[in-house]
């Protein structure tokens, strides 16, 4: 059962060293967060805070996926990662820990029923990065998708909570999660291929004839990579309808918190469907006004007044 807003438990108002872990992590999200950082300034202080700080501990366990260092200490560095979430869980972190990023994620686990156990889930997908892992099918990179950004929506589910009957919220944040990686996944193709990973499905390689992969940002020759891109799309829209399905269970800033998120990356994936060779020639992104221009219309509550209305005709 996901939380209601009503059932958040807070923690006592942050001392000031919390508060400045707080500002530690919001700086990092502010920075390095890119399409992140603007959802989460419509968040009110309290949410924005907690939403933060779980940023900057994903950061970190992505860093050391993506890292210079050999395989053998990214595994050590994660097992460190996961020991210091247990500490947290258990409640072991004191206001004046040396670690800005421990202090206010366990502060924000007191203040919210954050399900700490979804940043486990991302330390377990970011250990499938550095084995090496590749999948065949879409439900094998599905189980990826479901550990680095599907338990991403329901950590954060956790300090947005739910107004009125909340089922299957927890459901619908965890495919809004999946939209927004397969969405970054199309993206980073050429980046990813000169790193030496390949996330999209072999068996979606194969039917478009780019099994040999991408190397120098080309496509195989003879391939359909246009059409590749366009399943895969199609794919990504399927989870984007399913998960916005969510905005209608979230108090107004929250959704436009999500909002915000997801229509920057639908509309990242507008621009993929309309010129999949792009992804190829370098990371696509969107301008700053265009993700403003979300940003508000996430406030205005457009989106999520529109999902209401059509998920009324489904009932009807």
């Amino acid at each position: 059962m996901s939380p209601t807003v009503e059932g958040l438990h807070h923690a006592s108002a942050p001392s000031a060293p919390v508060l400045a872990a707080y500002s530690y992590c919001e700086a990092v999200t502010g920075t390095q967060a890119r399409n992140f950082a603007y959802g989460i300034r419509l968040l009110p202080t309290d949410k924005r805070q907690a939403m933060s700080a779980l940023y900057a501990f994903s950061r970190r366990v992505d860093d050391i996926g993506d890292g210079t260092l050999d395989p053998g200490a990214k595994l050590a560095r994660l097992e460190e990662t996961r020991a210091l979430l247990g500490r947290i869980r258990a409640e072991e972190i004191d206001e004046d820990d040396t670690d800005p990023v421990a202090v206010a994620l366990a502060h924000a686990a007191r203040r919210f029923p954050i399900p700490l156990g979804g940043l486990d889930e991302l330390i377990d997908g970011v250990l499938m990065d550095v084995r090496g892992q590749e999948y065949e099918t879409w439900d094998d990179l599905k189980t990826y998708c479901r550990c680095v950004a599907g338990a991403i929506g329901r950590l954060s589910l956790g300090v947005f909570g739910t107004v009125g009957p909340g089922e299957h919220a927890e459901e619908y944040a965890d495919t809004l999660g999946l939209a927004l990686q397969l969405t970054n996944i199309l993206r980073d193709v050429r980046e990813d291929a000169g790193n030496g990973r390949t996330y999209l499905p072999a068996e979606d390689l194969a039917k478009f004839g780019c099994a040999e992969g991408f190397q120098g940002g080309r496509a195989p020759a003879g391939s359909d990579f246009p059409g590749l891109v366009h399943h895969e799309v199609r794919r990504a829209r399927a989870l984007f309808t399913e998960g916005y399905r969510l905005l209608p269970m979230l108090d107004r800033r929250s959704g436009a918190c999500v909002a915000a998120m997801a229509g920057i990356y639908r509309r990242l994936l507008d621009r993929i469907e309309r010129e999949p060779m792009a992804v190829l020639r370098g990371r696509v992104s969107l301008p700053t006004h265009e993700k403003a221009y979300v940003a508000v219309r996430g406030l205005s509550g457009l989106d999520a007044r529109t999902v209401s209305r059509q998920s009324a005709r489904r009932r009807a």
